[in-house]
């Protein structure tokens, strides 16, 4: 079946970084758009990053120069390199895939068109 699991996740003090990497199993793993998104607490949850299959990037305007998303298809591993990190930044991420032959724009399509979940790793950034 298929399975995202997130690693990474932590705590830090406000400018530093974190990688985060998702590895994925069950599914051809560049047939997928692969989305990173995030969840404070008390808040909805947004779409961070997103990688397409010819490795278009998007981003939500918040994080852009700060965090990179990236894919190695060798390892069936998605990444988020997040630097410089804020306080606000203080989330659970998730990473998600949409199964498609050929993504192109799955980060705007949002959560609802995302058809598998992993369980989330914590990002906690203090000031």
């Amino acid at each position: 079946q298929v399975q995202l699991v997130e690693s990474g996740g932590g705590s830090v003090q406000a400018g530093g970084s974190l990688r985060l990497s998702c590895v994925a199993s069950g599914y051809a793993f560049n047939m997928a758009c692969m989305v990173w998104f995030r969840q404070a607490p008390g808040k909805e949850r947004e779409a961070v990053a997103g990688i397409d299959s010819d490795t278009s990037e998007s981003y939500t305007d918040s994080v852009k120069d700060r965090f990179t998303i990236s894919k190695d298809n060798a390892k069936n591993t998605l990444y988020l390199q997040m630097d410089n990190l804020k306080p606000e930044d203080t989330a659970i991420y998730y990473c998600a895939a949409e199964l498609v032959a050929f993504c192109r724009g799955g980060f705007a399509r949002g959560a609802n068109a995302m058809d598998y979940w992993g369980k989330g790793t914590q990002v906690t950034v203090s000031s």
